[in-house]
C-alpha cells in the first residue's frame, strides 16, 4: 500500500488540472451539450493524464539527484527514498502501454498528439530544458498540443485560431513566472538546481513577461470580435474586463508578492484570481450558449 501511494504521489495528480484544456474545444466549439463529443473529449483528458504522469514518473527519475538539492522537490517519492526505481520504469512503461494504444483507438490524430506529446517531454527532459527560451518554449507547446488533442477528437468546425495564439501565450507566461520564482526563491543555488537558469535573468525575464502580457491581451481580444462561431453583437467582448483583471493579478502575485513556482496551485489557492477565471468561464459559456447566433 505504501508503494502504491507513494506511485500515485510520483504520477502527480494535482498536475492533471494542466489538462483540462483538453475541453476548450469542446466548450468553443459550442458542442459541450453534446453526448459523443463530451465523452471523447474525457477520454482525450484521461489519457493525457496517463501520458503526462508517465512523462512525471520519466523526469523525476531522471533529476533524483538534482531534486535532493531542492527545498521542496527533495520531498518527491523518487527522490526521498519512499519509491524504487525499478516501480517507476515498470508504471511508465504500463502508462504508456494503455494510453497510446488507446490513443489511436479513439482517434489517429489523437493517437499521434499522444505521441508526440510525449517524445517531445523526453526530449525535453534529457536535452531541450538545457536550451535558453526553448526551455519555455516546450512547455507552451505541450499546452498547445492538449488543446489540438481536443480539437481533433470532437471534429471541430468553428474553433478560432486565436485561441490557439492565446493559450500558447498564457502558457508562455506561466512558464516564465515559473523560471522567475525559481530564480528569485532560489538565488544562488538557482544554477545548482536547473542549470538552465543560469542563462536567466530576472529583468530579462520580466521583458518577456511584459511582451506576452500584452500579446496575449490583444490576442483574446482580437478572438472576441472576430471569431466565427461567436454573437454578432460583440458580446463576448464583455469578457475582455475578467481575462484583463486575471493577467494583473497573476503579475501581481509574480512581482509584489513573490509567488508563481507551482502556477497550478497557484490558482486554487489565491482567491481572487480563481474568482477571475470563474468569472470569466460563466460569462463566456452563457455568452456562447445562451446568445442569440444570428
Amino acid at each position: 500500500m505504501k508503494t502504491l501511494a507513494a506511485l500515485f504521489k510520483a504520477m502527480r495528480p494535482r498536475q492533471w488540472s494542466k489538462n483540462v484544456v483538453v475541453f476548450a474545444a469542446l466548450i468553443f466549439d459550442v458542442k459541450f451539450t453534446q453526448l459523443a463529443p463530451l465523452l471523447r473529449s474525457l477520454a482525450a483528458f484521461v489519457l493525457f493524464c496517463l501520458v503526462s504522469s508517465a512523462v512525471y514518473l520519466l523526469n523525476d527519475l531522471a533529476d533524483m539527484e538534482k531534486d535532493r538539492a531542492h527545498p521542496t522537490k527533495r520531498n518527491r517519492p523518487l527522490a526521498a527514498g519512499t519509491l524504487a526505481p525499478w516501480v517507476a520504469v515498470v508504471a511508465i512503461v504500463v502508462l504508456l502501454g494503455f494510453s497510446l494504444p488507446a490513443g489511436f483507438v479513439i482517434d489517429a490524430g489523437l493517437g499521434a498528439i499522444l505521441l508526440g506529446y510525449f517524445l517531445l517531454n523526453v526530449a525535453y527532459s534529457f536535452r531541450l530544458k538545457h536550451v535558453v527560451i526553448i526551455d519555455a518554449i516546450v512547455v507552451a507547446a505541450g499546452f498547445v498540443m492538449r488543446v489540438a488533442a481536443g480539437a481533433v477528437v470532437v471534429q471541430v468546425e468553428r474553433f478560432s485560431p486565436w485561441l490557439y495564439v492565446c493559450i500558447t501565450m498564457l502558457a508562455l507566461l506561466i512558464a516564465l513566472g515559473k523560471r522567475r520564482h525559481e530564480l528569485t526563491s532560489l538565488e544562488e543555488g538557482a544554477g545548482n538546481h536547473r542549470a538552465i537558469l543560469d542563462e536567466y535573468t530576472v529583468p530579462f525575464i520580466d521583458h518577456l513577461i511584459s511582451i506576452i502580457t500584452a500579446a496575449t491581451l490583444v490576442a483574446y481580444s482580437f478572438y472576441t470580435f472576430s471569431a466565427a462561431n461567436l454573437p454578432a453583437n460583440h458580446l463576448m467582448m464583455l469578457t475582455i474586463p475578467f481575462v484583463l483583471y486575471f493577467l494583473f493579478r497573476y503579475l501581481y502575485l509574480l512581482h509584489v508578492k513573490g509567488l508563481g513556482g507551482a502556477p497550478d496551485e497557484l490558482l486554487f489557492e489565491d482567491r481572487p484570481l480563481l474568482a477571475s477565471a470563474v468569472a470569466w468561464g460563466f460569462t463566456a459559456a452563457a455568452i456562447l450558449y445562451f446568445s442569440n447566433h444570428h
